[in-house]
């Protein structure tokens, strides 16, 4: 199986085209304005616009009212939600589109019972616990805690890296990773050619078994 890559906190065009380029399935665009990689409506269009076909469009949303996912699908071509808040299922349901719901590795969380609150959800997306910016913040978790089997996709995510996403692969093998600041040059702006390091790291795990 290909394990497949999403970049995360795309805010310019260029940036969404050398994901695309590299070989990234999807790109991902925040809609939390606490994180410094927040884009507006305009940002998110003029990103959107340059993606060639087959690259999915991930909204991320926190804690978000249903008026505001409801206007940005209105305005924007978002394929997949993702929720990184305490949404509850309620809350990700109902748009017309699947979502992910991201659960934080603190100690103690419950991962079962998340899951289970959340039937419809498409995969699960595990990331480090970052009570303040939820996500992007380069910090990894104990892969060790990833929950075993499970009958929906595990996607990865926290402090991934070039450098390390070979290893993360080849010890989670997750249906996904997901990475931001680890392909970045500065908070928000990537570099292509860490962006192409990284899938290549990815496909140096899969094929090595």
């Amino acid at each position: 199986m290909r394990t497949r890559v999403k970049i995360c906190g795309i805010t310019r065009p260029q940036d969404g085209l050398a994901a695309a380029q590299a070989g990234a399935d999807a790109i991902g665009l925040v809609f939390y304005e606490r994180s410094p990689r927040y884009v507006d409506v305009a940002q998110a269009a003029e990103i959107c616009a340059v993606l060639p076909p087959f690259v999915s469009v991930v909204g991320l949303f926190v804690n978000a009212p249903r008026e505001q996912v409801a206007s940005l699908l209105q305005q924007l071509p978002l394929d997949l939600l993702q929720f990184h808040g305490t949404e509850t299922a309620d809350q990700c349901e109902g748009f017309g589109r699947p979502y992910i719901k991201a659960i934080g590795m603190k100690d103690g969380v419950d991962v079962t019972g998340t899951v289970q609150a959340h039937p419809q959800a498409s995969g699960f997306l595990f990331d480090a616990w970052q009570p303040d910016i939820h996500g992007g913040g380069g910090v990894a978790f104990d892969w060790n805690t990833l929950p075993a089997g499970g009958d929906r996709p595990v996607i990865l995510a926290g402090g991934l890296a070039p450098d390390n996403v070979e290893q993360a692969v080849r010890r989670t093998r997750p249906w996904a990773v997901d990475v931001s600041s680890g392909v970045e040059q500065d908070k928000g702006i990537k570099s292509a050619e860490k962006i192409e390091a990284f899938i290549r790291g990815v496909v140096r795990g899969d094929t090595m078994q």
